[in-house]
């Protein structure tokens, strides 16, 4: 009995020693800048949590938010903003008039209208910001971590969770908590309002364009961002193959930010989503 006892004593401290290797969520997020394969390897070894996707995607809609009203605040980039919404609505009422749709002078008369209540828009917009912001990034996280899933599950043989993606994904956030900051500051320093900091965003060029669609890919944030995730969906996918899982997140970023150029080509709507 006794010489069953002792053996059993060394596979308990085993299991504890094991337990002991779990990183806790500070050392993943300070892992993710340092060491990101080694960090990632080692959170794979045990169940994805949802707190390891949770707290960065809050602490990026926090940030994005306030990055908003910062911004907002600033006279010479509210100015800025209410100009170029004015701009679209007078091209809008324009093609109205051409379109035989309403009359010149009712055109002027709204356009005059919207000027005027330019101060109680800004209600409505600070309302925009606090309820759009969280859905549309929630909304835009799940889309892509339930399509990298099933790419990375049936085209790249990986063997993952949903959870997994989630945690690969979330986790890299806090790149784009650094971006949010960064970008907040060179728009004060700016008096501009920026929506990112790619080559494109500081040069002011048109997205719209391929020029512009093209330097608005040189961002180092971005390319920081998806390398990242790149390693992070091959560790969680129990995959010792990096670089195709890199190169993958790579290629259909680049080809979805193709597709939605096009795409606004013919339907400008979509040119919202270039920024």
């Amino acid at each position: 009995m006794e010489e069953n006892q002792n053996q059993e004593t060394p596979k308990m401290s085993s299991v504890d020693e094991t337990e002991e290797l779990e990183l806790t969520h500070t050392d993943k997020l300070v892992g993710v800048f340092t060491e990101p394969v080694k960090t990632f390897s080692m959170i794979a070894q045990f169940p994805a949590k949802s707190v390891d996707w949770v707290i960065p995607i809050f602490v990026v809609i926090i940030l994005v938010i306030l990055s908003q009203f910062l911004m907002l605040r600033n006279p010479q980039i509210k100015r800025e903003q209410q100009d170029k919404m004015i701009e679209r609505v007078e091209k809008q009422f324009d093609d109205a008039v051409k379109k035989g749709q309403m009359t010149r002078e009712q055109a002027d008369q709204q356009l005059q209208q919207m000027e005027e209540n330019m101060g109680s828009a800004s209600i409505f917009q600070t309302i925009g910001i606090i309820v759009g912001v969280p859905i549309g990034m929630f909304i835009v996280f799940f889309v892509v971590t339930g399509f990298f899933f099933l790419i990375t599950k049936f085209g790249l043989k990986g063997e993952p969770t949903y959870k997994d993606v989630l945690v690969a994904y979330g986790l890299p956030m806090y790149i784009s908590a650094i971006e949010t900051i960064v970008m907040a500051i060179a728009a004060l320093a700016m008096s501009k309002f920026l929506t990112g900091v790619s080559v494109a965003d500081f040069m002011g060029a048109d997205k719209t364009t391929l020029s512009g669609f093209l330097l608005g890919k040189l961002n180092i944030f971005s390319i920081w961002f998806y390398s990242v995730f790149g390693i992070g969906l091959a560790k969680m996918s129990k995959s010792n193959d990096v670089k195709k899982y890199v190169i993958a997140v790579f290629a259909i970023w680049i080809f979805f930010g193709l597709l939605l150029f096009f795409l606004a080509k013919q339907i400008p709507f979509f040119a919202n989503f270039l920024g």
